[in-house]
């Protein structure tokens, strides 16, 4: 089986090489970035998202948002211009859920299966191959690619139709974000009442408060590392993607605006391609406090 990458960026090059790892024949391609690593490792390099398609009996599109994936697929010189009958296209895209169905059609009229498949866990997780995966589509081709999957993630679940993956991406950033802020909001109250953030952190992590989000942030709050494994500006957009979704569907998430306003403040503040931990930033500028060891 041969496989088309296209999109190799900080999440997309770890998960191609997972798959060159895994013995798969891959066809890579990227707008804008160099791949010369992926085809050092046997990759073979193409010109076009169109040349991808023609070689590829799986796509694979890695992709900042909705107007990237609508270009890379539907546009000129796109997936659709080489793609065959009978082939399968997933986007691993975290976009908009209203996008995925729109490209779903698109492929469908061509006979083309689509699955729409946004991952969690950032550069970290994207490397280590432990990624969750969540699936909108059919069940037939969900089986077709999991083993696939399985190669970029420990979690591969398949939650609904399609565009339900990205339905569950926007739920799964709403609470990474809210939890972000939350933990960034309690720890520096503890710095500002003068207890140590790393004993609060060792005293509260095993209890009800704890958390997979805690556990990977509070160290690099603590470290002041805020090198991107997620940006500011990716979750930007996917909070835009849940605000813009929710409202269509007459779903008020005040929380979720909060949050966003925090964001925008700190993209303001030039921190837009910090690690979305530097939420905690914005907290310690109005405290004039820094949480650190």
């Amino acid at each position: 089986m041969t496989i088309g990458f296209i999109g190799i960026g900080i999440m997309g090059r770890p998960m191609a090489k997972n798959l060159i790892k895994a013995g798969y024949r891959l066809v890579v391609y990227d707008k804008f970035t160099k791949f010369d690593d992926l085809t050092a490792m046997g990759a073979e390099g193409a010109s076009s998202n169109k040349e991808v398609a023609s070689k590829s009996d799986v796509v694979i599109t890695m992709l900042p948002n909705s107007p990237q994936v609508k270009e890379a697929i539907l546009g000129e010189g796109g997936v659709t211009e080489g793609i065959a009958s009978g082939k399968i296209v997933v986007d691993m895209s975290s976009i908009a859920p209203a996008v995925s169905r729109e490209v779903g059609e698109a492929l469908k009229a061509k006979g083309v299966a689509f699955l729409d498949a946004p991952v969690s866990g950032g550069e970290p997780k994207a490397i280590d191959g432990t990624l969750a995966i969540m699936v909108g589509g059919d069940q037939k081709i969900f089986d077709t690619v999991k083993p696939i999957l399985e190669k970029m993630g420990s979690s591969v679940v398949l939650v609904g139709d399609i565009g339900a993956g990205n339905v569950t991406k926007l739920a799964n950033q709403i609470v990474v974000a809210l939890n972000i802020a939350a933990v960034s909001e309690a720890f520096v109250l503890a710095a500002k009442a003068g207890v140590d953030p790393a004993k609060v952190f060792d005293a509260i992590k095993g209890g009800l408060a704890g958390s997979t989000v805690m556990n990977a942030k509070v160290p690099m709050i603590l470290d002041g590392n805020f090198k991107p494994g997620f940006r500011i500006e990716l979750h930007i957009k996917d909070l835009q993607n849940a605000l813009d979704t929710a409202h269509n569907l007459n779903v008020p998430i005040p929380l979720t605006a909060n949050v966003m306003e925090t964001l925008q403040a700190l993209k303001t503040d030039g921190m837009a391609a910090d690690d979305h931990s530097a939420i905690i930033r914005f907290y310690e500028k109005l405290a004039k406090i820094e949480v650190r060891k």
